[in-house]
């Protein structure tokens, strides 16, 4: 495991910053946001007046907006909260901790450029050198992992509630460090705190636990934000086609296509191929987001205008040409290159459905806005979150980790997810149900 520098937000980045809380049941999520909301002076005084419980403010309560989890005290759905500090703007989501809410969690964690994960120092041996983690606490980090989330922070909530804080402190750092060096997962910080109190999320509590770095906001502060992938070539899924056919002018195609450039960038007299028809065109005209012309990259919105009609949908991708000659527009007997596809692949899978992952059985995958049909051939191994260990499973269970061999119907234009999260990710669905039952990402 390595460790983050802290960087204050002067030297890194002042982009707002998309960060998830997760963790197990009860550990302070909502608890931790709202003592954020309020220290940083993002909450107004009716809304604190409408958490009131007994006379005392229920910082939870500023999150869970669902009548249910306001009944039952647990969160259920993400809850996105907005606040500023003089330096940056932040954007939260709180995700469940329950494992049947898993899905929302990956759902949150997939946007995100941080995630804080809280670990409860009282549902822990915290005496014990060699304590167990709770098994939420290893599934989300390795979820955030997975899903590439660039910056990781571990935040020991509930301290001031154990008899030797530093201690309880030192040990749980130390079981936090083992876990993430044998997961190999990249470590920000890892910050004593007391959500309830106050210590250490917005302001330092000098000294307490034999902590004496950043807050927890400040280190949010200084962390970066998620680099688009613009030095890959360019990738863009079509979600909507724009017709504007009444428009006289013949010399370029009649019609915008948009969605949000996956991968490049796109600037006109571009050549780029059409997938899954292998068409080529050049780029007549790029539009950002408000329509106004000039270049786009990675991450942002734009509308693709060609220099001829070619066949378009959504569904479709955009991707920068091959290295095959184009096709001269009077060479009838030519054929296109269709860019490669791919149709087998293995995934590593974090299964949501309740029902378990079988071979053979068949689910809708969605990759971009493309729906295909996929087969599971085989599930090579399933991830034991408390040892680390690949085992070999015929099948995997609700919130279960793994890698599973696939065959789709159609090929799809795959890239490695390590290498490209929106070209190397999708999603499995149900069939029957049409419930979200999987993340995949493509290996």
């Amino acid at each position: 495991m390595t460790s983050t520098a802290f960087t204050s937000p002067a030297e890194g980045t002042a982009s707002a910053l998309r960060f998830i809380t997760c963790g197990s049941v009860d550990d302070g999520k909502s608890t931790l946001i709202g003592r954020l909301l309020v220290d940083s002076k993002s909450v107004l005084q009716d809304q604190l007046a409408g958490v009131q419980r007994s006379g005392e403010t229920d910082l939870a309560l500023l999150t869970d907006g669902l009548s249910a989890e306001r009944e039952q005290g647990i969160t259920i759905d993400v809850a996105y909260r907005y606040f500023a500090t003089p330096t940056r703007k932040f954007i939260i989501g709180d995700a469940p901790g329950h494992e049947q809410y898993t899905r929302n969690m990956v759902t949150a964690a997939s946007s995100a450029d941080a995630a804080v994960v809280l670990v409860d120092a009282t549902k822990l041996d915290w005496r014990s050198p060699d304590l167990a983690l709770l098994p939420q606490t290893r599934r989300h980090s390795l979820l955030v992992h997975l899903l590439r989330v660039p910056s990781l922070v571990f935040a020991v909530n509930k301290l001031d509630a154990v008899a030797e804080p530093e201690l309880a402190f030192v040990h749980i750092k130390a079981a936090l460090e083992r876990f993430a060096a044998a997961a190999g997962i990249r470590v920000a910080a890892t910050v004593p705190v007391s959500a309830l109190k106050g210590w250490n999320v917005v302001t330092s509590h000098e000294g307490w636990c034999g902590y004496s770095g950043p807050s927890l906001l400040q280190w949010l502060e200084g962390l970066p934000s998620t680099p688009a992938d613009t030095a890959l070539p360019t990738a863009l899924p079509v979600q909507w086609v724009e017709k504007f056919s009444a428009s006289a002018d013949t010399s370029q195609g009649r019609r915008v296509f948009w969605g949000r450039l996956g991968a490049g960038q796109l600037q006109a007299g571009q050549s780029v191929q059409i997938f899954p028809s292998g068409q080529t065109a050049v780029v007549a005209q790029v539009l950002d987001h408000a329509r106004r012309p000039g270049d786009v990259s990675a991450g942002h919105s734009a509308g693709v205008v060609l220099d001829r009609e070619v066949d378009v949908s959504r569904g479709d991708w955009i991707l920068a040409a091959s290295t095959a000659a184009p096709v001269a527009d009077d060479d009838f007997d030519a054929e296109e290159t269709a860019p490669v596809g791919r149709r087998d692949l293995t995934a590593t899978v974090a299964w949501m459905d309740d029902e378990p992952l079988v071979p053979g059985r068949v689910y809708l995958a969605l990759h971009g806005h493309r729906w295909v049909k996929a087969k599971v051939r085989r599930v090579v191994h399933h991830l034991d979150i408390h040892t680390l260990a690949e085992e070999p499973a015929a099948n995997l269970q609700a919130n279960a980790i793994g890698v599973v061999e696939l065959a789709l119907q159609e090929p799809l234009p795959l890239r490695p997810f390590t290498e490209a999260r929106i070209q190397g990710a999708l999603i499995l669905v149900d069939t029957a149900s049409h419930k979200t039952a999987a993340a995949a990402l493509a290996h």
